[in-house]
């Protein structure tokens, strides 16, 4: 019999319910932008719209970051991975930033 392996903790374990109903109300606001175009509306109410989810994602990835720093990092430089985690949440920070 197999023992089942427990899951990695990430640094968003800890707020992981919080982190999921979070993205469930952006998968709404999502839907709710579809509807919008189907029923023709203002552009700018779309836009309007597609902002808030943009804000709303970035408040999304500013705590996974967050976490990141305070759990992964950590136990990367705990590791001697001190140089690699940088880099790689560094390249992380820069794709984020990457806008438009």
């Amino acid at each position: 019999m197999t023992v089942p392996t427990p899951a990695p903790s990430r640094g968003y374990t800890a707020s992981k319910d919080q982190l999921l109903a979070r993205l469930r109300r952006v998968e709404g606001q999502v839907r709710g932008i579809e509807k919008m175009v189907d029923e023709d509306r203002y552009c700018i109410d779309v836009l309007t719209q597609i902002s808030a989810i943009q804000a709303a994602l970035d408040k999304v990835a500013l705590g996974l970051l967050d976490g990141h720093a305070r759990h992964c990092m950590h136990e990367g430089i705990a590791e001697g991975r001190t140089d690699e985690m940088a880099t790689e949440m560094m390249a992380a920070v820069g794709r984020l930033m990457k806008r438009g």
